[in-house]
């Protein structure tokens, strides 16, 4: 009875606007009381009238009263909130803005808990009763509380829409069904609900199904990226092990050549210091003689010159040979022809260090670029391997042209050149998603192949798409043709002297594009590549050219 009480207080001291404690209460002419801002706002929305409402008994006033705060009824607020009543939001029974509130309550309504469909109407629990307690209200549907009610009405006859016209895709009333509706394939919005019910069932069990096939894919992406991070740490720890070997191999031959260095500069520092004393005593007793000889020159008596004259000894004959400063000079070519081989090892060979293992198989492709700008996010700087180029065709730019020339080039013997095609491939392999552009002049052949295509010989193994190793578009001036195992296909597109290639790796996607203010689709191919891909060109006829253009 105690909390009851309180809880009128509340109700009695509370702004039927905010629902909140009065502040700076007002009583207006009525007799109802209402926060100062709270009625201000209230009548300031419709200012532009002349008469002025109170927002519970609908009474009106003419002009706009003037408020002045009932210092009583501030005195009982702040009393009672110093006794512990808090200024609070409106007890949870009552209907706030985002509630829906009960049709049949007066004053301050309660929430509804139902809302009746053949009524129209939302209840609170008291006012539910009768439909809960009553048989005549048994056939009617009660749903949770709506706001949107009227939207079961028909707007034309205001009666309730019990039925659904698929002709029209719309609800109707009974009235419309034979007025503007006639002759329209129509059921009852309950036959139309149940068949709807069962269709989207229906989509739930494929979204379910969906969902499980998404989650399942999750768990085998985290399996999958648990095991790429593994893998990754696994060859990080096995390359920084090997790498640790070969730099101490690398240290041990250094310190090995320094020791020989310096061994062998003592014993050449020793011989040289021994033959430096020799000399040094032979010009010792060389002066001496030369004193000798100088004072049996000024000898006045000639019987005491010729006397002493035998006595000297002939002068020794010996030389000694001295020896370039470039006696180390063999070391360093040596070391130097160690070095360029290990460069050639690792500039040629580490493609097949290759990170294909790694990529993620990933469940939902990734959709091809539409514009240059989306391809050129993919753009691979490329150079030409002038181990593999013919001798026929000259490499410049940075080893990204190749011209076909007049004469042969003066290129090294190397098991990697092609010695009949007059084609050469790009040093770095290429994975994952790449794109290039080729600026072409004359008879050119832009391809893909794997690095194990055949090079030695005419047989049309070695060439460009006349195998299964290789993809590859010839274009002749407006002419293209597309090669693959031997088999070629016309191709149509507008001309153009460069020639874009999009290569998606996972995908088994290759693309030609025919490249100028916009960019063409030349050909196509989804096929499955087992091995990494390297960029290659055949040029053919004096003056003609292809070069892997610079895109970043």
């Amino acid at each position: 009875m105690e909390q009851k009480g309180v809880q009128l207080d509340r109700e009695t001291f509370s702004c039927s606007i905010c629902l909140d404690l009065l502040k700076d209460p007002v009583t207006i002419n009525c007799g109802h009381s209402y926060c100062m801002n709270c009625i201000k706002g209230f009548w300031d929305e419709g200012d532009e009238k002349e008469m002025y409402s109170c927002p519970q008994c609908r009474q009106s006033f003419t002009p706009r009263p003037v408020l002045v705060k009932s210092t009583m009824l501030a005195a009982l607020v702040e009393e009672l909130k110093k006794t512990g009543l808090q200024a609070a939001p409106a007890d949870h029974c009552y209907a706030g803005a985002e509630d829906v509130a009960c049709d049949f309550c007066t004053g301050r309504k309660l929430k509804a808990i139902k809302s009746c469909l053949q009524c129209l109407i939302s209840y609170c629990e008291k006012h539910l009763q009768p439909h809960v307690e009553s048989p005549a209200f048994e056939k009617h549907k009660l749903v949770e509380p709506s706001k949107k009610l009227q939207e079961n009405v028909c707007s034309r006859h205001d009666e309730v829409m019990k039925l659904f016209c698929r002709t029209d895709q719309q609800l109707i009333c009974s009235l419309c069904s034979v007025d503007e509706h006639k002759g329209h394939d129509t059921v009852s919005a309950a036959a139309e609900r149940a068949e709807r019910q069962r269709e989207l069932e229906g989509s739930r069990q494929t979204i379910q199904q969906r969902i499980q096939d998404r989650e399942k894919d999750v768990k085998l992406l985290q399996q999958q990226a648990e095991a790429i991070d593994r893998s990754a740490d696994k060859a990080v720890e096995d390359s920084e092990k090997i790498f640790t070997e070969l730099i101490r191999l690398l240290e041990k031959r250094s310190s090995d050549v320094k020791q020989q260095v310096r061994s062998q500069q003592k014993r050449e520092a020793s011989r040289v210091k021994e033959l430096q004393e020799e000399l040094e005593q032979e010009i010792t007793e060389l002066k001496r003689k030369d004193v000798e000889l100088k004072k049996l020159s000024h000898t006045e008596d000639h019987n005491q010159f010729l006397h002493n004259y035998p006595s000297l000894s002939p002068l020794s004959q010996s030389s000694i040979h001295i020896r370039p400063l470039s006696c180390f000079e063999d070391v360093t070519a040596a070391v130097t022809e160690v070095r360029d081989k290990l460069q050639d090892v690792l500039r040629e060979e580490w493609t097949t260090v290759s990170l294909t293992g790694t990529e993620v198989d990933v469940l939902l492709p990734q959709p091809e670029p539409k514009t240059r700008a989306g391809f050129l996010k993919y753009s691979r700087e490329i150079t030409l391997d002038p181990n593999t180029a013919h001798t026929w065709l000259l490499l410049s730019e940075g080893n990204r042209k190749a011209t076909f020339m007049r004469q042969q080039q003066s290129y090294s013997s190397h098991p990697d050149r092609f010695t009949d095609w007059f084609q050469v491939l790009s040093r770095e392999s290429l994975t994952g998603r790449c794109y290039w552009e080729v600026e072409r002049r004359g008879l050119v052949s832009v391809a893909v192949t794997y690095k194990n295509i055949s090079r030695a010989g005419r047989s049309v193994e070695c060439g460009f798409g006349r195998n299964d190793k290789s993809w590859a578009l010839d274009c002749d001036n407006n002419k293209y043709t597309f090669w693959s195992n031997k088999v070629q296909t016309p191709v149509s597109g507008p001309e153009s002297s460069r020639v874009g290639v999009y290569l998606d790796h996972s995908a088994g996607i290759l693309s030609f594009y025919s490249v100028s203010e916009t960019m063409t689709l030349l050909h196509r191919v989804q096929t499955t590549f087992t091995q990494p891909l390297y960029a290659g060109l055949y040029v053919y006829g004096y003056g003609n050219s292809a070069e892997l253009r610079k895109l970043k």
